[in-house]
């Protein structure tokens, strides 16, 4: 399966914006007061919610993305921004003074949910997006995404709809809204199984489903409609065209916050890049995949797309990840009485003598982390005209080495602040290092850990190859 390059795909995504807090702890004892559990908070984590995190899920896969939606003159309306610039997304924000940001608290204990806190005011028509607001901002973007939550920001959506059709974009629509008739004239929207079935009654077979999908298809005039339908996967119905159902990826599910919001993301980018919709859909179901095996609100990486479309097997453990679910996966592997092994590097061009290095240091653990240097960083230490591999690239490349279980990218110049977080049983460095030059090791070495220093291959180095090539090419 073919993952496009989407560094060229514009997007604009329009609708309700949230912020989600996550507050997290220990729980030994029920309180006096009344019977519930005492949560000792230790840790707390903020996180893009709603259509701000469609934005995030699409920066993170490489294209440009701007975000439109309406927000309150508070703090969480300043956390929500700092995360979304940090994330690579333009915001544009509706500042409303007497409106709040919605805010979603989340409470944890040994990873359960515990309580769940909303903030937010009914939906009014402050809230309410508007055809010209979305207009200035059509001419610099290929397609158009409305996330829905049934907050208020879409309740002019059918006029948002015309306006972006009219200005010859597709809109892909994630509905909240009972009557779908709302979203006449969108390219494709993207219910779940519940949302579907509320507007056109239950469906006892696939065959009644793709009836009454055909039927909605027609007379709201739509181009496509993909019904996802958690572990039964996805349904994609087009006009002219045999009904696509796509099996579920997912090998083990963790937590299915958000997982829409990645299935519209991939969906609108790959559309954006020219991939049809029968493409598309296939690719947003391995992100759905991926996304559900991940605690909260997350994204996907064009990296960990490309791992898992080509190595479905490994979809709900190992491959390319991000730092969050790295840690998760540390977590659940230590659990079992694993030991982590862990490196980093540049790893440019892949050869023998990182391979066999690699296999080495695998050798030394149940669990082998590879951390990756991101371009910028490999620039700053290597120089203006390296790297020569892209990083997404690299990583994919690691990825598929048996002896590998999971790549993270690292933006430092050292990924000592990342070992600390991953805490291994075993750090390995490649090369004529001391112990005491070794990023990270004071550490590991005061956790009880052990760090070695493995020989590469005589003769074979990155800087070797390169210097090679250029000779040849002379």
């Amino acid at each position: 399966m073919r993952v496009p390059d989407f560094s060229a795909a514009r997007l604009l995504v329009a609708g309700d914006v949230m912020l989600d807090r996550y507050w997290s702890g220990s729980t030994h004892r029920i309180s006096p007061e009344a019977p519930v559990p005492v949560v000792n908070v230790r840790a707390a984590d903020h996180r893009a919610g709603g259509a701000a995190n469609v934005a995030l899920g699409l920066a993170a896969l490489g294209a440009k993305v701007s975000l439109l939606g309406p927000v309150g003159q508070d703090e969480a309306a300043g956390i929500l921004a700092d995360l979304l610039a940090r994330g690579g997304v333009e915001c544009a924000f509706e500042r409303h003074p007497a409106l709040r940001t919605i805010t979603k608290l989340r409470v944890l204990s040994h990873h359960q949910q515990m309580i769940r806190l909303d903030f937010e005011d009914p939906p009014g028509p402050a809230a309410a997006l508007t055809p010209a607001q979305l207009a200035p901002r059509l001419a610099q973007v290929d397609a158009v995404v409305l996330s829905d939550y049934g907050k208020g920001a879409l309740a002019q959506v059918q006029a948002l709809i015309q306006a972006a059709r009219a200005a010859g974009h597709p809109v892909l629509v994630d509905p909240k809204q009972a009557d779908l008739s709302v979203y006449r004239g969108a390219s494709i929207i993207t219910p779940n199984r519940t949302e579907f079935e509320r507007a056109v009654g239950r469906c006892a077979s696939d065959e009644e489903l793709v009836a009454k999908g055909l039927d909605l298809l027609q007379r709201l005039e739509w181009d496509a409609l993909l019904i996802t339908r958690s572990e039964e996967g996805m349904t994609l119905l087009e006009r002219g065209r045999e009904p696509l159902h796509i099996p579920a990826q997912a090998h083990e599910v963790y937590d299915v916050t958000g997982a829409g919001d990645t299935v519209i993301a991939v969906l609108a980018a790959a559309r954006a890049t020219g991939a049809s919709w029968q493409a598309a859909a296939r690719l947003a179901n391995v992100a759905a995949g991926i996304a559900v095996g991940k605690l909260g609100t997350a994204t996907v990486s064009r990296a960990e797309l490309i791992h898992a479309a080509e190595a479905p097997g490994r979809l709900d453990d190992n491959g390319v990840v991000d730092e969050a679910t790295l840690l998760q996966r540390v977590r659940q592997a230590r659990a079992r009485g694993e030991r982590i092994v862990m490196t980093n590097g540049c790893f440019d061009i892949l050869h023998a003598g990182h391979v066999r290095y690699l296999a080495e240091a695998r050798a030394l653990g149940d669990r082998l982390v590879v951390a990756v240097n991101d371009d910028a960083s490999v620039g700053r230490l290597k120089g203006p005209t390296r790297p020569i591999v892209p990083l997404q690239d690299r990583m994919a490349v690691l990825a598929a080495l048996a002896a590998v279980d999971w790549v993270v990218p690292f933006s430092e110049d050292t990924p000592a602040r990342l070992i600390d977080a991953v805490q291994p049983d075993v750090l390995v460095k490649g090369g004529d290092y001391r112990i005491d030059q070794i990023a990270g090791h004071e550490g590991v070495l005061a956790r009880g850990g052990e760090v070695k220093v493995l020989r590469f291959v005589d003769g074979r180095s990155t800087s070797s190859i390169v210097e090679r090539i250029r000779k040849a090419g002379a």
